[in-house]
């Protein structure tokens, strides 16, 4: 870990946690750190999970953070479920991670015969314990990738290769309270996680069953300094009115494209706050992060070691090479996570264009026009440059002539949205037209646009795209 020596997250936060009084907070409950190291969140002995694959199942972000303190250095592998886990693919997880051990918050009987003995409970509750932890062993932590269908794909990493891109909070470590949107199970909200302990901070969690409002007035109220999310999430916030009841110091944006609109947009609200876009996946780790308040990538980043990080694009496609990716699949998808040179292609490709890289759209999302290539989310970036658009989502529609045509939804912002604005919503999409034709070539340009309420977000904060 860059500057943390500690050889588990439990050493690291008995390190730190004594500093301040440092939590996490979620939105039922939450916990004290020096609590929960002089403490225990587990119904059993810790010792019965030595040197076990252990599945960390839980409904809870609180319960699964607590468990993954306690857990990491003692088991030799944490599985970490995403909480939308189809029940049905338990049995495939278990099978592919050698799991023989479940933790959870929910009660053993949920999952049958598929857990049976191997079961241990947890939760957001601390009972003192003068257990010892022995020795520690080299946690190997698995995460489940995003927009995958069916039986998850999962990777292994290290916490050293999580918290590569991780420094010590130093003196200010103690008064910085970090938020994010991403739930903690995912490897964009588990960095967030990691930054705050091994940084000596605290913690806001966000919930599912809370509105964007109603999680941003909570953050306010415990007085938070650095927030991530997607730049959909974003957009929900923005458009949610409760934007301004936070002031961060420093605002984030990762997973999907951040556009110039977004960018701009959250200038405004928090003009005082350094806003970086980054990038981030599962298998490559954290890449890059960009904080010149400019869509795109400086080219200056490739062709040269930054932070420990080299980025190259080859066929259009951004290649990273760190300690920070991940080591490889598990199971039988153990094919192509990493090429001999060391790089993981990361299948979001880019263009240059006047010394930037810009990403242009994933390699499998791909519109076929007659025969040429449409990448949506470069059509979506044009589109949310208009003032009037809050969010949009490009996508194909079937054709007799050209086998599909550029679709686009788009929310309007919500003085776009009253029911006398018809006139003005007919001049909004004449002039996204005109911009389409000004900036993109004529087969990019939507056949049609129709103005929506809403877009649905997938649960890691991305749009959901069709046969995503």
């Amino acid at each position: 870990m860059a500057q943390n020596d500690a050889g588990s997250l439990w050493d690291a936060l008995n390190a730190t946690a004594p500093r301040a009084n440092r939590c996490i907070w979620a939105a039922h409950a939450w916990i004290a750190l020096n609590e929960l190291i002089a403490g225990s969140s587990l119904s059993g002995r810790l010792e019965d999970l030595r040197g076990r694959s252990v599945l960390i199942l839980t409904r809870d972000q609180l319960s699964a953070a607590a468990a993954l303190i306690q857990i990491d250095g003692v088991a030799r592998r944490l599985v970490i479920c995403t909480p939308d886990l189809d029940l049905a693919h338990i049995s495939f997880v278990m099978a592919t991670a050698e799991v023989d051990a479940v933790v959870s918050d929910q009660p053993a009987h949920l999952f049958g015969a598929l857990i049976g003995d191997r079961f241990m409970q947890c939760s957001t509750t601390i009972t003192p314990t003068q257990a010892l932890r022995g020795a520690q062993l080299p946690s190997e932590w698995i995460l489940f990738t995003s927009g995958t269908s069916g039986p998850p794909k999962m990777v292994s990493h290290s916490l050293l290769s999580l918290a590569g891109a991780i420094r010590s909070g130093g003196a200010l470590g103690g008064a910085l309270v970090w938020s994010t949107f991403y739930d903690i199970r995912r490897y964009g909200g588990l960095q967030i996680f990691l930054r705050a302990l091994l940084g000596g901070g605290s913690l806001v969690l966000s919930s599912a069953e809370e509105s964007a409002g109603d999680f941003l007035t909570r953050a306010a109220s415990h007085g938070i300094t650095h927030i991530t999310g997607t730049p959909s999430h974003w957009r929900r916030a923005l458009m949610s009115g409760a934007a301004g009841r936070i002031a961060p110091q420093y605002v984030r944006l990762s997973g999907e494209i951040a556009d110039q609109g977004i960018l701009d947009a959250l200038r405004a609200v928090y003009p005082k706050a350094k806003i970086a876009h980054a990038f981030a996946s599962t298998e490559a780790g954290v890449g890059f992060e960009v904080e010149d308040g400019l869509a795109g990538i400086p080219a200056s980043y490739f062709g040269q070691t930054r932070n420990g990080v080299d980025m190259k694009v080859e066929d259009g496609s951004l290649r990273i090479r760190s300690t920070r990716t991940a080591r490889r699949y598990l199971g039988a998808q153990n094919a192509a996570l990493i090429s001999t040179d060391g790089y993981v292609d990361t299948g979001d490709m880019l263009e240059l264009r006047d010394g930037r890289y810009y990403f242009v759209g994933r390699r499998g999302g791909i519109i076929n026009v007659g025969g040429l290539k449409v990448h949506p989310e470069e059509v979506e970036g044009v589109i949310n440059q208009h003032p009037r658009v809050q969010m949009s989502l490009v996508k194909s529609r079937k054709s007799p002539v050209t086998g599909a045509v550029v679709v686009a939804e788009i929310v309007l912002k919500s003085e776009a949205g009253e029911s006398d604005a018809a006139r003005g919503v007919d001049t909004v999409k004449s002039e996204i037209l005109e911009a389409c034709h000004r900036t993109l070539a004529a087969h990019k340009v939507p056949a049609a646009i129709r103005i929506v309420p809403s877009l649905n977000v997938t649960p890691s904060g991305k749009v959901a795209r069709p046969n995503a």
